[in-house]
């Protein structure tokens, strides 16, 4: 099998040069004329940029693009209103020059790279509207990116070339989406960039679902984590978590169960008591979290298996995390860098008894202490939710096996109200266990209807899906 080509972006801005049909603005906030550079110093430029615009101090940026509702100048509200106004000038100034031969785009990027003091988070959106045919209405993408470099320069020289590869893939890899994604990344490595969030709409592109691609920037390793609010629709994870409280339940949910749906519940109920839900409801936030790690690992992955999940979360009003994560600690981690308040984990106690066996981390220089050192951290607590154990016994905190070396740890985490049971639980849902569902909905034993809640059963019926076959 013979390797296709991968071009480096200065070659792909020098095709779209000589391209001439191609014809568009440049509109950089944040940092620098980096991809604008791109095509200048590939040469023939002329013939690609109608003019090229940095809008630094925020007088002139409100002047030229209108100020943005929120006051935060790196913002998808702010890319939106760069876009809006590049493009519509540029079409209404060119259209009878050029509008016949000429299909116009508008490129637009607002960035915050590292600063002098290295204390901020550096990211940015950035997005393209563009037409595929001359005269026809405009499509878009717009992405948000995370810069994980240490130096500023480095960052520029790598959203210089991001920028370029999404013009790029925006007129020669529209039709493949998820070759349109990993091109993304030509000519630059994984460590560099996170791209967190992507959203492909217009009439060309409307066969696009922005569910699956949020799912293959996970199993692309193109970002740890995807959102989707309640709506199904997808979000950036900064921008639903910006100082809210938030409660997170993970799952295989294949299906959810009645024994899921009580942990959300009775999650909740506890999760309200402790955060004045009645004062900060606006503050505060609800996730099931489905993690990719262990079937991209096995190779058993079936993208929509994962947006029919999707789609039942969010029919019950859920909001849903699919990740890359293995560990809860590294999800942890993740959750630390975004400016939020509290954390809550729900977790079953069988689960919750592998989080505390030294064995699964070995790999870790501190080991145990090291995984719970980064569990815990300030604002994270656990909500032990009961389960059975394989002699029909209910584990609670109270009579959890754990390790003597670890007995101590274990009550500290309790004394100090890191760990606390979840009350008023439903005993009889807890033998409910989604692979015994599923085992039953595949062998078309008829009892697993009365295992999940109406909405889930008749979603499944509908649908056809974990492999139901009407009688």
């Amino acid at each position: 099998m013979i390797e296709k080509e991968t071009w480096d972006s200065r070659r792909k801005a020098l095709f779209i040069n000589l391209d001439s049909s191609i014809y568009g603005t440049f509109a950089e906030i944040g940092g620098g004329q980096e991809v604008a550079r791109y095509f200048f110093k590939s040469g023939g430029a002329s013939g690609t940029v109608a003019r090229t615009i940095s809008a630094y101090d925020m007088a002139f940026s409100d002047h030229i693009y209108g100020k943005s509702p929120s006051r935060r100048y790196v913002s998808e509200e702010r890319l939106l209103q760069m876009l809006d106004m590049e493009y519509s000038s540029l079409v209404s100034l060119l259209r009878k020059e050029k509008g016949k031969n000429t299909r116009f785009f508008a490129y637009a990027n607002t960035v915050a790279t590292l600063n002098y003091k290295k204390d901020n988070e550096p990211h940015g959106w950035m997005g393209v509207r563009f037409q595929l045919q001359p005269g026809e209405e405009a499509n878009e993408v717009i992405l948000h990116v995370r810069l994980l470099e240490n130096d500023p320069l480095h960052q520029q020289q790598t959203l210089g070339a991001l920028g370029v590869n999404l013009i790029y893939a925006c007129y020669y890899n529209h039709q493949y989406p998820n070759s349109f994604l990993k091109s993304l990344l030509d000519d630059i490595s994984p460590d560099r960039i996170e791209i967190d969030m992507i959203h492909m709409r217009g009439p060309q592109l409307d066969y696009v679902d922005n569910r699956l691609l949020a799912v293959q920037l996970v199993k692309n390793g193109m970002t740890n984590a995807a959102m989707f609010n309640r709506h199904g629709n997808v979000r950036q994870p900064a921008t639903m978590f910006y100082k809210k409280n938030i409660m997170v339940l993970r799952g295989s949910f294949r299906p959810i169960t009645y024994v899921g749906f009580d942990m959300l519940k009775t999650g909740f109920a506890l999760f309200k008591d402790e955060v004045g839900y009645n004062k900060h409801k606006q503050n505060t936030e609800v996730l099931c979290e489905i993690t990719l790690n262990n079937l991209i690992a096995s190779g058993d992955f079936d993208e929509r298996d994962f947006l029919d999940r999707v789609d039942i979360l969010c029919g019950m009003g859920q909001n849903v995390m699919v990740s890359g994560f293995r560990e809860f600690y590294k999800l942890a981690e993740w959750f630390d860098r975004f400016n939020i308040g509290s954390i809550r984990m729900v977790i079953g106690s069988l689960t919750f008894q592998n989080i505390i066996d030294k064995n699964y981390y070995k790999h870790l220089p501190g080991g145990i202490m090291e995984a719970l050192g980064k569990l815990f951290m300030k604002n994270l607590k656990v909500y032990i939710y009961p389960g059975k154990d394989k002699n029909g016994q209910v584990i609670l905190t109270r009579n959890m096996p754990v390790d003597e070396d670890i007995r101590h740890l274990f009550e500290h985490l309790k004394e100090n109200r890191h760990i606390l049971d979840i009350p008023g639980y439903r005993p009889q849902v807890l033998p409910y266990f989604s692979h015994i569902v599923l085992q039953k909905i595949q062998n078309n034993d008829p009892g697993w209807e009365e295992m999940v809640p109406k909405y889930v059963s008749a979603f499944i019926k509908t649908k056809k899906l974990f492999g139901y076959r009407p009688a």
